[in-house]
């Protein structure tokens, strides 16, 4: 004669005491459903037998009835018996049901309680790159924009609907907006490929948006470019990006200021820098020379004896304004000592008479190479 098996007591397999609340008993559950997951543990029939085990358990003991007719007749629950899990595939809506409710988005199987169209969506945030010159970013600008965004269809309002046509509710999913699949001990939740996730049919979709509740529009905005913001720094504008689903609020435009290239200055941080050509006789003598400023014109920049190739002067002041109320930046200015390529006849006298009187070496004299071996002569 064959021998039924033993059936473990619930509450052992569980471990916990046979006055265990409901909340108790779920916690205890989530902990061994997730050690023994089939997902967790593949081809290992133990971790499968004892995920089972505990599922029929906690399936009996969250049942106030079932409960009580355990704690009085054991496992026969009073000839009612328990069918528990041997066929999954077979017997998995009513333990899905248990399952998903304790783990929610554990395994991407949440339950939604409402619509996905009920949910309010605020509107996406936008950026637009403002190019703007170098004078503009000193002086600060008024700019007018021509944004490109989604609004609300005002043919439909946003509901995406014809008008006088109505939503219904989408037969695949009722109105959940996903699909729950089930294959063995796995659960597969997926968006509804009809609604696409709306949790609501529409049966005549608007002929202007095509049931998008949106079209793409050209928003009109005037900026103002405060004198000295930094290159690279966003404007915010609040309220001026994509309009929301079903009444959220609209998204923000950030305007990311671009400064433009220049031909004559550059920027490093608050600092203007700039090069400028001095004729030699003004190295050499002293004067001055006029120098482009974005601040108040031309600038004398007076130049010493004697300024060497390369010197660089700073012009206090003169660089870009601070955003945030600190001290302007400067202007740098390295001078290029600027030898001309034509020499007119009577400047190459003086210039040969010059090298005379420095005892310098022209062309026709002796170069450095002759010098140098002369040298070893002596």
């Amino acid at each position: 004669m064959k021998m039924a098996s033993h059936k473990r007591d619930y509450y052992e397999i569980l471990g916990v005491p046979r006055t265990a609340s409901v909340e108790d008993l779920k916690k205890v559950y989530r902990k061994l459903a997730l050690q023994h997951h089939p997902d967790r543990n593949p081809g290992n029939k133990e971790a499968e037998e004892k995920f089972k085990e505990a599922a029929e358990a906690y399936a009996v003991l969250s049942d106030p009835e079932k409960r009580s007719l355990y704690d009085q007749f054991g496992h026969s629950l009073g000839g009612r018996g328990f069918s528990g899990f041997e066929d999954f595939s077979e017997n998995f809506s009513d333990f899905t049901d248990i399952f998903g409710g304790l783990f929610g988005d554990f395994f991407g199987s949440s339950r939604r309680s409402s619509r996905r169209s009920d949910r309010v969506r605020r509107g996406v945030d936008l950026q637009y790159d403002l190019e703007i010159a170098l004078e503009e970013i000193v002086q600060g600008k008024e700019v007018n924009l021509e944004i490109p965004r989604q609004e609300t269809c005002e043919h439909c309002t946003g509901s995406g609907a014809e008008p006088g046509s109505k939503k219904a509710t989408c037969p695949d999913c009722k109105g959940t907006g996903e699909r729950r699949l089930s294959q063995g001990f796995i659960i597969f939740q997926q968006t509804c490929s009809r609604c696409r996730g709306e949790g609501e049919w529409i049966e005549k979709v608007c002929r202007n948006c095509q049931g998008r509740g949106r079209v793409s529009k050209k928003r009109k905005l005037n900026i103002k470019v405060p004198a000295g913001i930094e290159p690279g720094a966003r404007l915010k504008v609040s309220g001026e990006g994509e309009t929301g689903d079903r009444g959220g609020s609209a998204g923000d435009l950030y305007v990311r200021i671009i400064p433009k290239a220049h031909s004559f200055f550059h920027l490093d941080g608050r600092d203007l820098l700039c090069e400028t050509e001095i004729p030699y006789t003004v190295a050499c003598l002293g004067g001055q020379v006029g120098i482009p400023t974005l601040v108040d014109g031309d600038y004398k920049l007076k130049i010493p004896k004697g300024t060497q190739n390369d010197k660089i002067f700073r012009i206090p002041e003169k660089g870009l304004p601070s955003f945030r109320g600190h001290e302007r930046g400067d202007q740098l200015v390295q001078v290029r000592i600027h030898v001309p390529r034509h020499v007119p006849e009577t400047e190459k006298k003086l210039l040969e008479e010059l090298a005379k009187l420095r005892k310098e070496e022209i062309e026709g004299r002796k170069n450095l190479f002759e010098k140098v071996k002369d040298s070893f002569k002596e």
